[in-house]
């Protein structure tokens, strides 16, 4: 199957959806260090933006195995939008920062139940196709939401106060659930209702921990996406005052920074999409890649250092996601999927938050470089650590 008109409005709605998302991304720890002038602020911000979105993963996988994960996708797309509104409606009635930190929290919780419910839609839609090339092009569009996100973003706000620009996501998530609606009003596809669910609501958490526990290989990967995911929420969290505080730049570099990264990362998926790389390799080379560029960005004094470093770590990171994920299609049980899905991608992604409180620690901004190196260092520890516990099983 081609990539026709109707698959390209379902990856059309995946874009919008991930646009409106990284502008809020964006903007909030932007602006709390515009505001405070603190680092310190901007990574406990990052982290009380972030954390209530991990934390929702199990609820939202069970739900994606109990409701249509599609009714659970259009839902969470509008119900961003109101957010949105209702956010900036307590801001103009109360002042406060917070209003900003709390609607995006708030967005990130649906963010995840959208995540999932797409998840558990796509191995339906595309069953005739090698599913890394399907992830290839799903994580494409990711990209594209990043590449522009940062963009408009940054042309909104010099245009407009970012009350404004929180307004004008609304309606780019109204536009990704049009889209979504348009893909459903066009697809011949069926999609399998979810199997009824009897007994207590905590037994597909109980599933879902014990196929963490027992399926061979789940272990392993949820080690390394976490030491990933430390990486990567250390980069997100000290981003803006690296470039705008440490290294002196204007908020147009943060958000070429940011433009660039998500250039080379689809440089690097297009390359997966069309050369067909072991996933084994995927995932050796996406570590490595990581692990240096933390160290890199976190030790170089110079600014072109930090974005070369930071340019592999995500550059690499949505390629390890394609093997990470596609790993987890294969040890996965089917119909378990949403629930262990869900309760894994939190255990995965708890070290993010984790990596915004550590630089929420930091006093002296000038030491920041040395917390990113430190947790660069801890995610290579890591990964030779489930290297050498693997070996005997490989043997």
């Amino acid at each position: 199957m081609n990539m026709r008109a109707v698959d390209q409005s379902f990856f059309g709605s995946l874009f919008l959806s991930r646009l409106a998302d990284q502008i809020l991304l964006f903007l909030v720890p932007l602006v709390v260090f515009q505001v405070t002038q603190s680092v310190a602020w901007s990574g406990l911000a990052f982290s009380l933006e972030t954390l209530p979105r991990f934390l929702s993963f199990p609820v939202c996988g069970i739900l994606c195995d109990r409701v249509s994960p599609l009714r659970l996708l259009r839902v969470s797309q509008t119900c961003r939008a109101i957010a949105c509104v209702a956010g900036m409606a307590g801001y103009a009635a109360f002042g406060g920062i917070g209003w900003l930190i709390g609607l995006s929290a708030v967005c990130g919780v649906l963010s995840t139940q959208g995540m999932i419910a797409r998840e558990v839609i796509m191995p339906q839609v595309f069953r005739q196709q090698r599913f890394e090339k399907v992830l290839s092009y799903s994580q494409i569009a990711d990209q594209m939401g990043l590449v522009l996100g940062p963009v408009l973003a940054a042309a909104l706000l010099g245009l407009w106060p970012w009350e404004m620009v929180v307004a004008a996501t609304a309606i780019v998530f109204l536009a990704a659930d049009a889209a979504l609606f348009l893909w459903r009003r066009l697809a011949r596809v069926e999609l399998a209702d979810p199997e009824p669910a009897p007994g207590h609501w905590l037994d597909p958490l109980r599933t879902a921990f014990t196929h963490v526990v027992h399926l061979p290989g789940l272990k392993m990967a949820i080690v390394l996406a976490a030491g990933v995911n430390l990486v990567v929420g250390v980069t997100l969290a000290t981003a803006p005052a690296m470039v705008t505080g440490i290294h002196g730049r204007g908020e147009d570099v943060y958000a070429a920074l940011q433009v660039a990264g998500a250039v080379a990362t689809i440089a690097v998926l297009m390359t997966i999409a069309h050369t067909g790389l072991a996933r084994r390799t995927l995932g050796l080379m996406s570590y490595t890649g990581m692990f240096a560029g933390a160290v890199i960005s976190g030790f170089s004094p110079g600014f072109w250092g930090y974005v070369a470093g930071f340019l592999l770590v995500v550059g690499f990171d949505k390629m390890f996601n394609i093997y990470v994920r596609s790993l987890r299609q294969q040890i996965i049980p089917p119909k378990d999927f949403g629930k262990t899905t869900g309760v894994v991608i939190m255990l995965n992604n708890l070290t993010q938050p984790l990596a915004g409180f550590a630089v929420g620690l930091v006093a002296d901004p000038g030491q920041t470089g040395w917390v990113v190196a430190g947790i660069g260092l801890v995610m290579g520890l890591i990964g030779v650590s489930v290297a050498i516990a693997a070996r005997p099983r490989a043997a």
